[in-house]
């Protein structure tokens, strides 16, 4: 078996415990430190981490089948474990010094994020001078550095850069209040920074970021460093929200196959023809969602492997195809939570609490389909569409 197999055999095993878990991450507005120790164990967390920082270097598609199968336990234990196990991809394209500042004690060091540009980022003498608070910071309980984005200004108060700057615990604050209708196990809290000096290696332009040339590249030169940010990390909040309609769907069925509807004098649910169909309608639209992610991954390491460009019309599709995975995903969990009867609305079952957390999931910023949609439609009718307008 090898490593990467490994870690898709732990994660498998810990799903009933996650599961057992759930409510106790919602009650508690957190994912369980033991939860998250036990995925580290796994080596989920070293997924997409180099090889020149102890990681696997998998292929994407081994890092969300993971992803998928926690979140069908726990969603927000599955959308905590995709934003934190997706950053060691990006500190990879950071200068080797600052992944020598994270990694080089403890290779298992985790990150959070809060990539908004809310705070000020002022350019100094060999950095940045950075202040403000940030927002929706997922699993910041659990990591010890954070990655902001901020867009940088000269002394004039002109925009000179857009960066995404790492910044240690020491460094910050975290402000509780998370507490929310989908998601709430997910302790996506403020990150306060006042006034605080980074130095410039803690800084990754989205300049080099968009033109997938990176500082990081001088030590981490493998494929997976290659493909673009827009599609790896936006399909890091797909993910875990396809699987919680897996989720949805698993509870669905086995609820379904048990249950007998008084209104229509004791019939059988899984008799009901209706019901069949709609169980086969999401089961169709959690395939597509899966195979498009599955298709989308193949061929951008295909073509990062080449050493190629990767190709405008296929980062487009990427983005579409992201944003359309995250619509089927929430069509899924519809049709199943509109068909699961009054008793699926009683706090602490699953299928209701997959609804609130995939429907809460489905309002982060990278979800918007008009914007996706839009910019794939240009690119189709020969309109230009700049690479950064992507992310």
């Amino acid at each position: 078996m090898s490593d990467q197999q490994a870690v898709i055999s732990g994660v498998t095993e810990l799903l009933p415990v996650l599961r057992q878990r759930a409510q106790e991450a919602e009650d508690h507005r957190m994912v369980p430190a033991e939860s998250v120790k036990a995925l580290a164990e796994t080596g989920f967390f070293r997924l997409l981490q180099p090889a020149s920082a102890g990681g696997l270097e998998a292929d994407p598609v081994t890092f969300f089948t993971a992803v998928r199968l926690i979140a069908s336990a726990c969603g927000s234990t599955g959308w905590v474990s995709s934003v934190v196990g997706v950053h060691p991809w990006q500190l990879a394209l950071f200068p080797p010094q600052a992944q020598e500042d994270v990694w080089g004690a403890d290779p298992g060091t985790r990150m959070s994020s809060s990539y908004a540009p809310t705070g000020k980022a002022k350019l100094v003498e060999g950095g940045y001078q950075l202040d403000g608070r940030w927002s929706f910071s997922s699993g910041c309980a659990h990591a010890s550095w954070v990655l902001l984005g901020g867009i940088v200004t000269n002394d004039e108060g002109q925009p000179v850069d857009f960066c995404t700057f790492l910044v240690p615990a020491g460094d910050y604050t975290i402000d509780d209040v998370w507490d929310t209708v989908g998601l709430r196990g997910t302790g996506s809290n403020d990150i306060v920074v006042g006034d605080v000096f980074v130095p410039r290696h803690h800084a990754l332009s989205f300049t080099d970021v968009t033109r997938c040339k990176c500082p990081g590249q001088e030590v981490n030169s493998g494929p997976l460093y290659r493909i673009p940010f827009g599609s790896i990390f936006s399909y890091a909040i797909t993910t875990p929200i396809i699987g919680m309609a897996t989720g949805a769907y698993q509870a669905h069925v086995e609820y379904q196959q048990q249950r007998v509807r008084a209104a229509y004098v004791g019939q059988k649910s899984a008799d009901d023809p209706f019901a069949q169909v709609r169980v086969a309608e999401a089961a169709g639209l959690l395939d597509g969602a899966w195979l498009a992610l599955e298709r989308d991954m193949t061929e951008l390491m295909g073509h990062a492997r080449a050493g190629e460009k990767i190709p405008l019309p296929l980062r487009l599709r990427v983005r579409r195809d992201q944003v359309t995975g995250t619509g089927q995903a929430i069509r899924a969990v519809d049709l199943l939570f509109e068909n699961s009867g009054g008793r699926a609305l009683k706090l602490g079952t699953p299928i209701q609490r997959f609804w609130r957390d995939a429907h809460a999931g489905r309002v982060h910023a990278i979800n918007d389909p008009e914007r996706a949609l839009t910019m794939f439609g240009r690119g189709e009718l020969g309109h230009d569409v700049p690479p950064d307008a992507m992310f």
